[in-house]
């Protein structure tokens, strides 16, 4: 399995995400629109449950019981994929290049849940008391389940 996709759906968000391993690095690429301007969380949450919405998805992907971080921390969530920039017309252009996750094994996200957030994660270092478990990242505006790609 190389290629999995994912389609965000909110109120107002929309995207289609792309995803795909090389060696080592899974690519995810996309665009997301109809967010407000500026950072949003993004991560890959543990379940790929859409029974009630997003919220079903339960907490950030983190099989190493590990606290909250960037995508570039040595210590993080395997699901935390830090923050996708929306610019003035509230598009997200995303491309990230991920060396933790994967789309099978014990880290693989298939069948899990993509969330785009409302405000920006700060990446564990906020000082909040929700920094070092989600990133102070808010509401969750947009998900979508990790599926297998063509």
């Amino acid at each position: 399995m190389a290629s999995a996709v994912c389609v965000l759906l909110g109120e107002k968000v929309k995207g289609v995400l792309h995803f795909e391993q090389q060696g080592d690095i899974l690519n995810i690429t996309g665009e997301v629109t109809g967010l407000t301007p500026g950072d949003h969380g993004f991560h890959i949450h543990e379940f790929g449950d859409y029974t009630n919405g997003c919220m079903s998805a339960g907490p950030h992907f983190n099989p190493t019981a590990a606290e909250h971080g960037g995508p570039f921390d040595e210590i993080r969530h395997v699901g935390d994929c830090g923050n996708l920039v929306a610019d003035e017309s509230g598009v997200a252009k995303v491309n990230i290049k991920d060396c933790l996750m994967t789309l099978s094994g014990p880290f693989g996200i298939i069948g899990r849940t993509a969330v785009v957030h409302a405000d920006s994660d700060d990446l564990g270092k906020g000082g909040h008391e929700q920094s070092k478990l989600t990133g102070n990242a808010g509401a969750r505006v947009a998900c979508g389940i990790v599926g297998i790609g063509k």
